[in-house]
């Protein structure tokens, strides 16, 4: 769907509202404990005192000593967040008021706005089978709109999804570490298992990253509501089905909890935090649960 130049700038108004209020009253605290050190820079190294982080440990020095020492560090002026946004054609569904294409700019713009009041910056990179956009990071308000902007108004080339091509453009781009969250429904991500695997884990060992999935509820269950026509937004495959076969709508949820299952272990085994979000979910609460566990 174009949308008008004026019904761009009326949807980010109405998101830039909603999502600073958020940001202000929620995020800018937690954001800041939760990625406290994800960007500090080695200064020296000392020994254990009662309370030190174990992680801190630098057990070569340790060894050499006989005596434990842990590293220690400097908190780096600022951080960079990256969003890694999905744009591709399966955003567009929602079965409720919101379409997954509007929870994923909400919750984008929330991020970035906490990161602003933190005095970071912020990056964009859109994708769908192949990366679409990249918005370099800078500060500010104005860029910031600048991002939503496209989050709004942005329309793809791309017809299905490609998670690799993005987290590889990630790494290219951006040479200094960065607090990068991906954003996707994760439909058609993984069809090439290994390349999404050795993507995930080139990239999660050079930046700090945490995958948002944003789902609508039709995803994992179809309702019973007769016999209806379906249709894939990535590959535009149509097929009649009967949504009041208990088999038809077992084999549906078993499919996408399949799905799912690969995907959150392939996270799991590179350490990449994983949030799931509902389109008629509070994602506030699930994003505030994710920072509580860093």
């Amino acid at each position: 769907m174009h949308l008008s130049e004026n019904e761009i700038l009326r949807r980010v108004r109405r998101v830039e509202i909603k999502t600073r209020g958020l940001s202000d009253e929620i995020f800018a605290g937690k954001y800041h404990t939760a990625f406290r050190g994800r960007g500090m820079s080695f200064s020296e190294v000392r020994e254990y005192r009662v309370g030190d982080d174990v992680r801190d440990i630098d057990w070569n020095v340790t060894a050499r000593s006989e005596r434990t020492h842990v590293k220690v560090y400097e908190e780096e002026r600022e951080l960079t967040m990256m969003l890694i946004v999905d744009v591709s054609p399966s955003r567009m569904f929602g079965s409720t008021e919101l379409t997954k294409k509007n929870v994923i700019t909400e919750i984008a713009a929330t991020l970035a706005f906490s990161a602003s009041k933190n005095n970071d910056k912020v990056g964009c990179i859109l994708f769908s089978d192949r990366v679409e956009k990249f918005i370099p990071p800078k500060k500010g308000r104005s860029h910031i709109l600048t991002i939503i902007r496209e989050l709004v108004g942005f329309e793809p080339s791309g017809k299905s999804t490609n998670i690799s091509e993005a987290l590889r453009y990630l790494v290219g781009v951006n040479k200094k570490r960065t607090t990068s969250f991906l954003l996707s429904d994760f439909i058609n991500s993984s069809t090439d298992k290994p390349k999404l695997e050795d993507a995930l884990k080139i990239a999660s060992s050079k930046h700090d990253i945490m995958a948002i999935e944003v789902y609508d509820k039709c995803d994992r269950e179809l309702p019973n509501v007769g016999i209806i026509e379906v249709c894939d937004a990535e590959t535009g495959e149509r097929e009649w089905i009967d949504t009041s076969s208990r088999r038809v709508r077992e084999y549906w949820a078993k499919s996408y909890n399949e799905r799912s299952a690969e995907m959150q272990e392939l996270l799991r085994h590179n350490r990449i935090d994983y949030a799931s979000v509902a389109t008629d979910g509070d994602y506030v609460a699930e994003l505030i649960k994710m920072f509580k566990q860093r």
